[in-house]
């Protein structure tokens, strides 16, 4: 990896052994940056105040080895990036701004595709995971990562179920409880439908009885109006000698007809005339009829107020017209059948619970056999392991327990607790030692001796389901003596099958490593490319000694170093 810009680090290479790098120095000098990098080219969380002060932007480029056709490459390659003679080329940006940019083999990609490659590439484990291994549903999944398909395949079929059952539970809930109100709503829609079907109103009979009223109650100004201009247009037989316009007209009409043969343009005023008398004729004759059918009957006036009243009355309540109302009708009815319909959809969901809950007791039960069977076989590998880690008589088992609960589900004969994972409590116990209690890790560990099983686990865990890199940042706190020389040898022994990078203070495990590197700030405070750099021979030697005794140059300091180095030389 290059380092540019990211907090003490100006610019450094980080150079790792495709065995065992171990990276030491003093505290501060920024060996936590080396693992902070490595987390941002592997997705993580881009923090602006990473970015060195006064600089623009940190900048971390690494050059993975990957094999073609191994997931991560394919699915690389599937993003567009180009492997280069089967090696992965990988660089995250981080702004001062905060903004965060990724390439991968050479093409701008989502940081998220980062993270997808780490999970086939690099197990991270700090003291953050540690303290994650101390809850519960962390020892649930660790135990059910170890059990494989084992677990995973029913565990996605009680995933389905118990989604399932929380719908029609929330569902039934939601009918059953809100059953007063659903009664109160069905008989207010009843009766408004009663209502209006009592009316019987029809579309647009509103707007037709509102016009049919308007001409009633005029009826007398109508006709005398109607009989006047009648008599305008056709003459009043009481008055022969009067004048009316239908005369006139035809007068006008014969004039020209008389000389139309001599002139065009006034043969077409003639025609113009002649149309006026037959609408004069056609209007007048209309106006006699209307007169003659107009309905001055209060009966009937009296008649359409009455059902004009009606109308109104459902217009007030269910909708600004006739139109709107019927719209209403209609709506109601189809929500009266839905809510009639409630309790036979109770009876369904009821069943479909019942039915639901029988399945994911029997798929709960396959669950904990399963993380039972697991569990046995995953105990005695941690436990083979500890033995390996100066932890000799150490027994780790797992505890898998329900919590009854009367409205849970039935598992081995007990109604118990469920969730979105099972009805299974996992407990990982540790016997440190012959006649002790298997106590929970969280209340029976020292911090050294969790270091240790947080180690047995992650090698039990290469062996089933490895990752060609494993990092350790400081999981080796709180040990020391012969327990740190066991550490640095098992980690050893997993750097022959994978790539293992630590950040330790242990000269004891930092001994063990195929390569030492060791980070140093300058004069000004700052880590330079030659601040991090390989030690070989006597720097390596003078190294150890400082992590021994705080004196390079102490005799009985290098004594013991160069010791180390013959132990750890020999083992490999």
């Amino acid at each position: 990896m290059r380092i540019r810009s990211l907090g003490v680090i100006d610019d450094a290479v980080v150079e790792l052994s495709p065995g065992f790098t171990a990276v030491t120095g003093e505290t501060g000098a920024g060996k936590t940056m080396v693992v902070t990098s490595l987390g941002l080219l592997l997705g993580g969380r881009a923090d602006p105040a990473l970015v060195r002060i006064g600089s623009e932007k940190a900048v971390v480029e690494g050059r993975v080895t990957m094999p073609p056709g191994t997931s991560a490459a394919v699915r690389a390659e599937e993003a567009g990036a180009e492997l280069d003679d089967g090696a992965l080329l990988i660089s995250r940006t981080v702004s001062a701004e905060g903004r965060s940019r990724a390439h991968v083999g050479g093409r701008s990609v989502p940081v998220g595709l980062l993270a997808e490659l780490a999970d086939d590439l690099v197990a991270v484990h700090g003291q953050t995971d540690q303290q994650g291994l101390l809850k519960l549903n962390r020892q649930r999944q660790a135990l059910d990562r170890y059990a494989g398909d084992g677990v995973a395949v029913p565990l996605v079929k009680y995933g389905e179920a118990y989604r399932r059952l929380r719908a029609v539970a929330v569902e039934l809930e939601e009918i059953v409880t809100r059953a007063r109100e659903r009664v109160q709503e069905a008989d207010m829609l009843r009766y408004g439908l009663d209502e209006i079907a009592g009316v019987e109103p029809r579309a647009g009979e509103d707007v037709e009885l509102a016009e049919e009223a308007e001409r009633l109650g005029h009826a007398e100004a109508l006709a005398s109006a109607a009989t006047a201009a009648h008599a305008a247009l056709a003459g009043n037989p009481e008055d022969p000698e009067g004048i009316d316009a239908t005369t006139l007209v035809a007068g006008a009409h014969r004039a020209l007809e008389a000389v139309r043969s001599h002139d065009p343009a006034l043969a077409v005023l003639a025609d113009r005339i002649g149309e006026i008398g037959i609408l004069l004729g056609d209007a007048a004759g209309e106006l006699a009829g209307y007169a003659d059918d107009l309905d001055a009957d209060p009966l009937r006036l009296a008649a359409v107020e009455e059902r004009r009243a009606a109308l109104t009355a459902l217009t007030r309540k269910y909708g600004e017209d006739i139109e709107a109302v019927l719209a209403w009708a209609e709506q109601g009815a189809a929500r009266l059948t839905q809510l009639d319909g409630d309790d036979e959809r109770i009876e369904e969901l009821t069943a479909e619970r019942d039915a639901l809950r029988a399945e994911l007791g029997g798929l709960a039960q396959a669950l904990t056999d399963a993380r039972t069977e697991a569990a046995e076989r995953f105990a005695a590998a941690v436990t083979a392991e500890l033995g390996s880690l100066a932890m000799p008589h150490a027994r780790v088992s797992f505890a898998i327990r329900q919590t009854e609960d009367p409205e849970g589900v039935e598992v081995g004969g007990r109604a118990v607790a469920y969730g979105p994972s099972g009805a299974d409590e996992v407990e990982l116990l540790l016997a440190p030692h012959p006649g002790a209690p298997p106590r929970p890790i969280a209340k029976g560990a020292s911090g050294g001796e969790l270091s240790r099983v947080m180690l047995a686990v992650e090698v039990v865990f290469a062996g089933t389901d490895p990752v060609p890199t494993y990092l350790f940042d400081e999981v080796d706190a709180g040990v020391g003596g012969k327990a740190a020389v066991e550490i640095g040898r098992r980690l050893a022994k997993l750097a022959k099958s994978a790539q293992v990078v630590v950040v330790t203070h242990l000269p004891q495990v930092a001994a063990f490593a195929d390569r030492q590197l060791l980070v140093e700030k300058t004069n000004d405070g700052t880590v330079t490319r030659s601040g991090v750099k390989v030690l070989e021979g006597e720097e390596r030697v003078r190294e150890l000694s400082r992590m021994l005794a705080g004196q390079e140059d102490s005799e009985t300091a290098r004594a013991h170093a160069e010791e180390l180095l013959a132990t750890a030389r020999a083992d490999n």
